[in-house]
């Protein structure tokens, strides 16, 4: 996926949640650091030109609530970075924002590290890409891009923001 489908893809995907959502009252973005932060900012940037009305935007770290935290961290500490949600989650419907969806441990994470803040009405799970191999039962509401991957393959989601580029590419 180039920048320009990725531009495409995130219109799309806006337009979807304001469809099923019937407009934006009661809606925030809550981004997954670290990708999925930029990408909810991009949405809410989109969905702002198309409806003409703000969505608040937030962002989570999930690190302390990973179930793969010490396996991959023996000896280390872990980098914890920063949560800013800046608004009441209760009774809103949050769109949780993250850029691969893989084998879903990540979401279960970021489900347990944004109920700590309150009581949304719902939560669906907004991704740039799903890659299958899930392990969790967990589906993306809105998904960009379904790239059917090799466990032994990643996926490498590539920003502006972060990277200075965009592109999505799978790697052996």
């Amino acid at each position: 996926m180039d920048a320009d489908r990725m531009g495409r893809t995130l219109t799309r995907i806006a337009h979807e949640i304001l469809e099923r959502n019937r407009g934006v009252e009661e809606l925030a973005l809550v981004g997954i650091r670290t990708r999925g932060v930029p990408l909810a900012r991009r949405l809410a940037q989109v969905i702002r030109e198309i409806s003409h009305h703000e969505v608040p935007t937030g962002a989570r770290d999930i690190t302390l609530y990973r179930d793969d935290l010490m396996r991959h961290a023996v000896g280390a500490q872990p980098v914890v970075r920063r949560t800013e949600i800046p608004f009441s989650i209760d009774d809103k419907r949050i769109l949780l924002v993250d850029d691969v969806l893989y084998t879903g441990r990540t979401i279960r994470a970021a489900l347990d590290a944004l109920v700590e803040f309150g009581r949304p009405r719902a939560i669906q799970l907004v991704v740039l890409v799903d890659r299958g191999h899930r392990e969790l039962p967990i589906k993306a509401d809105y998904v960009g891009k379904n790239l059917p991957t090799a466990a032994s393959q990643s996926v490498q989601v590539h920003l502006r923001e972060i990277d200075g580029r965009d592109a999505v590419e799978i790697e052996e």
